[in-house]
């Protein structure tokens, strides 16, 4: 089982703060660092000091790190135009000398267009469908050759399909809850399947639904399946209900809706995510500053999973 730490900066934090946890990540052997791709906080607070861009995060992160892997949960893809998408995160590939991953979304929060005049399309699916298309097109275009593109919402002309990343295949991750578009989509595009926020039940429903729709494309290429969930971990029962409290959650929410509690407890609860088939796991880390917690799960959850 890979655990990955995954961070929600728009809820406050600097570029500093990212590096710092970046660095600990690698540091304490976890797989990859994450980050979501958002412009507004969500619920109380200011989000002070305010958004950082996910992708010029990534490419100071590429520069900084050696070994993680880098990637989104997910680029929302009402933010960028597909052709500056795949520009941009082949460059940041090619910065980390090739551990880039892409988890692209259709886009949801309408707050946050409202709010930096990012324009919020009725139609965010089909959009993000050949989002797709254009970009796994580009990168798989041979050096030499142009690719075009007539679409419904974007069209290429002779375009020279450059830069290309560092990787011969970028991973894709595509993810939801959707019933039967996502899942399509995930067996024609996604490297690997994440499902948000889940519980154990709803996760082996989904997937199922994922490797149906694989079967049905005749899709040869092993498919990834993992989780992201909020983690709050303590030595015991008042560790975890302070660094609850901390995040503003009860630590009977987060035990039944995430990964809380002692080591031991949140040990047994990815190994039942793992026994549905989840092989790796996106922890949602929200206190930024308490690289205690991260410590606490490198020695005590990691090195059980390994």
């Amino acid at each position: 089982m890979d655990l990955r730490i995954f961070t929600e900066p728009q809820q406050g934090a600097s570029y500093d703060t990212l590096l710092t946890v970046a660095k600990a990540t690698e540091d304490l052997g976890f797989d990859a660092f994450y980050r979501s791709d958002h412009y507004l906080h969500m619920g109380p607070g200011d989000g002070l000091p305010g958004p950082t861009d996910a992708w010029i995060t990534l490419a100071g992160l590429a520069r900084e790190t050696k070994r993680i892997r880098l990637g989104t949960l997910m680029t929302a893809g009402t933010f960028r135009l597909p052709g500056v998408l795949a520009i941009q995160v082949a460059q940041v590939d090619q910065m980390s000398g090739g551990r880039v991953e892409l988890g692209l979304g259709a886009g949801w929060f309408e707050d946050e267009h409202r709010a930096y005049g990012i324009p919020f399309p009725k139609e965010k699916f089909g959009r993000l469908e050949e989002q797709l298309a254009i970009i796994t097109g580009l990168w798989g275009t041979e050096v030499g050759e142009t690719f075009s593109y007539d679409g419904t919402y974007y069209q290429l002309t002779d375009s020279p399909a450059l830069p290309k990343p560092a990787q011969s295949r970028v991973p894709v991750l595509i993810g939801g809850h959707g019933a039967t578009r996502t899942p399509r989509l995930a067996a024609q595009y996604a490297d690997e399947f994440n499902i948000p926020f889940a519980s154990i039940e709803d996760s082996e429903r989904q997937f199922g639904r994922v490797k149906l729709a694989a079967e049905a494309a005749g899709r040869t290429r092993d498919l990834v399946y993992s989780n992201a969930l909020v983690v709050c971990v303590g030595k015991d029962d008042a560790e975890v209900a302070r660094r609850a409290a901390v995040i503003g959650r009860e630590p009977a929410e987060l035990k039944a809706n995430g990964l809380a509690g002692s080591p031991a407890e949140v040990v047994d609860k990815i190994g039942r995510y793992g026994a549905i088939g989840a092989s790796r796991i996106y922890l949602q880390v929200l206190d930024l500053g308490d690289l205690d917690q991260l410590e606490l799960i490198s020695s005590q959850v990691l090195s059980q999973l390994k």
